[in-house]
């Protein structure tokens, strides 16, 4: 069983993070642009998943247009297929002070046009494309891309793919559900906009599935973290509000699910990205009830993992270390991450060390399988 650790209450996981030699794994010169006139801006936040021994990554391909002096140049999909608007650099009336987002009389475009690909590995360092692994947005719902895979492995032995789908009016979560990567069953939008970071437990609690979620609100209220149910996966209801972020802290900006939860002995370990006033983004982690997910029951002080390496803090959007999926064998934890918006990276940090963290000691019998759930 676990107990609770006398821990100081300010201690420091950054330090203990280990970063891979070989990172970066992925960078946007390893894949291909998905069609003419497009060239690949980041490759990043990937989903994680393990299957016959091998290790997966379902990842964002951000593709802009191919520059054009003079030209801002705006991939979307129309009809299925990509079009390209094309603006005077210029223009009074466009605003690319955001390199993520740009303005053109107040209308919200985004600078690249993201899909998804499914990348393998053996050894869970070296990735190449699975042949036929690529995932495109469907319908105006995401006819500005789908980003930010999360890789839900359910208990019943399918797998639900929740995702960030772009639109003209905004960021809701798409789902996709498979058994064999080969067919899907697209179910639309779980949630409408503005809604994104969405993550789901392995299992039901009485007959229900809970979904970790983020909605934004613009006037009060902010960027939290919420929890949603549905008896089927199609309608969600009982909305809570179940972590906020705190001023003047790490998190105070804006915070969201990475991956889906980690079982423990001791409570559901959520890890989870935190950006401050000036956007830095960081990781840190909640541990939350067994039986009760809705009730909080630590948290971390201080960030599990920060940008300090070059390729964390400098790229197409700097000072970020972002995670949509990880690996746990019951005592180490491997990070699938963004680094500056740019390239994949892996890093791995001790279970025992994040639940110590939270103020929990742990015992050899601690696990981060998925049995059923209480």
């Amino acid at each position: 069983m676990s107990t609770l650790a006398s821990l100081p209450s300010q201690l420091s996981l950054a330090s203990r993070t280990r970063r891979f030699a070989q990172n970066p794994l992925v960078q946007p010169t390893d894949l291909s642009p998905s069609g003419p006139g497009l060239e690949i801006a980041c490759v990043l936040n990937p989903g994680v998943f393990r299957r016959d021994g091998r290790t997966y990554l379902l990842v964002r391909v951000a593709e802009g247009a191919i520059a054009c002096p003079g030209r801002v140049r705006v991939p979307v999909l129309s009809q299925g297929k990509v079009e390209v608007l094309d603006f005077a650099a210029d223009d009074p009336d466009l605003n690319t002070s955001d390199p993520r987002e740009f303005k053109y009389k107040g209308q919200g475009l985004l600078s690249t046009l993201s899909h998804l690909r499914l990348l393998v590995s053996e050894d869970g360092i070296r990735f190449t494309e699975v042949p036929g692994g690529r995932y495109f947005g469907e319908g105006y719902a995401e006819s500005y891309g789908i980003e930010d895979p999360r890789v839900n492995v359910l208990d019943d032995g399918r797998t639900l793919i929740t995702y960030t789908a772009v639109s003209p009016v905004g960021y809701g979560i798409g789902a996709r559900m498979t058994r064999d990567w080969l067919s899907f069953e697209k179910l639309g939008l779980l949630l409408p906009t503005p809604n994104k970071d969405a993550a789901l437990f392995p299992c039901t609690f009485s007959g229900r599935y809970l979904m970790i979620n983020r909605p934004t609100s613009a006037i009060v209220g902010g960027s939290d973290i919420w929890l949603s149910a549905s008896p089927d996966l199609h309608h969600w209801g009982d909305h809570k509000c179940i972590v906020q972020r705190r001023p003047l802290n790490w998190d105070s900006g804006r915070i969201g699910v990475n991956g889906p939860p980690i079982r423990t002995e001791a409570g559901w370990l959520v890890m989870y990205h935190g950006a401050d006033s000036n956007k830095r983004y960081r990781l840190g982690a909640v541990l939350l009830d067994l039986a009760d997910p809705s009730c909080v029951l630590a948290r971390t002080a201080e960030p599990i993992m920060e940008p300090e390496a070059d390729y964390e803090l400098k790229g197409f959007f700097n000072a970020v270390v972002f995670s949509n999926g990880h690996l746990c064998d019951g005592k180490t934890i491997t990070l699938y991450y963004g680094a500056a918006d740019t390239v994949i990276c892996g890093a791995t940090l001790q279970l025992a060390d994040v639940l110590a963290a939270l103020g929990i000691k742990a015992q050899d019998d601690c696990t981060s399988a998925s049995p059923a759930c209480p």
